[in-house]
Formats: C-alpha cells, sequence, structure tokens
C-alpha cells in the first residue's frame, strides 16, 4: 500500500506541475523570459549550424492558441494592430477532443536573438492579456545557395504594395 500512496503523491505533483506548465498565467515571470530567451538561441544556433543564411530575411511565427475563439481573435486584433501580420485561425482537438484554436503572428526579420527578443515582449502581454497560450516560435531554413526566392523577384514574404492596401480596408 505505502507503493501505491507514493506513486499517487508522486503523479499528483508531477499533475500539478504539468498544468502550470500548460495554464496561462496572468504574467511571464523572468525565468519564463529567460528560459524563452535560452530556446531562441538554441533555435538560432541550430539553423546556423546546419546551414541556414546568416544574411537572409526570416519568416518569424508566432505561434498563439486559446480555447475560447473571440478571446484568440481579441489577440490576432492587437498583433495585427500592433503592426504584425497574422495567419487564419485554425481549429484543432487537444489530447482531450477538446475544441482549441490557434494562429501564428508574422514577421519577416533579421534572424537576431535581440529582435526576436523584442518580438515577444511585446507579444506576449497581449497573449497575456486574453488568457491565450504562447507556444513559442518557428522559421524555416534560408538555403544560402538558392537562386530561387519563392518569395517573389524583389525578396520580401510581404508585398508592401498589398499590406498597405489592407490596412486601408
Amino acid at each position: 500500500m505505502l507503493g501505491f500512496a507514493r506513486f499517487y503523491a508522486t503523479f499528483v505533483d508531477l499533475s500539478t506541475k504539468i498544468t502550470a506548465l500548460f495554464t496561462p498565467t496572468k504574467e511571464f515571470t523572468m525565468t519564463d523570459f529567460v528560459a524563452l530567451q535560452a530556446e531562441t538561441r538554441e533555435i538560432i544556433t541550430d539553423l546556423l549550424n546546419d546551414g541556414s543564411d546568416p544574411s537572409a530575411l526570416y519568416i518569424i511565427e508566432h505561434h498563439v492558441s486559446h480555447y475560447d475563439f473571440d478571446l484568440l481573435e481579441k489577440i490576432a486584433v492587437d498583433a495585427f494592430k500592433a503592426g504584425y501580420e497574422v495567419s487564419e485561425a485554425e481549429e484543432f482537438e487537444d489530447d482531450n477532443g477538446k475544441a482549441i484554436f490557434c494562429f501564428d503572428i508574422i514577421s519577416e526579420v533579421e534572424l537576431k536573438a535581440e529582435i526576436i527578443d523584442a518580438q515577444q515582449k511585446e507579444i506576449l502581454p497581449l497573449i497575456e492579456k486574453h488568457k491565450g497560450i504562447y507556444d513559442g516560435w518557428g522559421t524555416y531554413f534560408e538555403d544560402p545557395s538558392d537562386d530561387e526566392d519563392e518569395y517573389g523577384n524583389d525578396g520580401e514574404f510581404f508585398d508592401e504594395d498589398e499590406v498597405e492596401e489592407s490596412r486601408l480596408h
């Protein structure tokens, strides 16, 4: 019986830690931000060590989710007002079969940790304001020997005329 009690106590403790990890908090602590900074530096180092182009502009996608679509939409509006592009929301099921909504906050920048840190400092309060979930950021490998530019003749992901036009409507 003692073995079961020890297992249960460990399970409850682990369950509490997991819940705390995945439950949106009111604000990120400095420790959380330091962990995000470390992750950012690791991602950048891995990309560059794999041969990704250090001088390219990168599409940075900050991943955001929420169980409430209306609140997710408010995060997207706030991010757009802050000057970011946003992807369309998608609906998925979590591990328990519950609907969860996700979208990306997108920018095109140099692959520099300081830039991504600054974006996170700006984005995290928007997400926290509506109790959303920040699931980190991602980007794509940029081949330095690739002559083709999949983003157009000017090498820009966003067409500035289209971006300006969409902000007017």
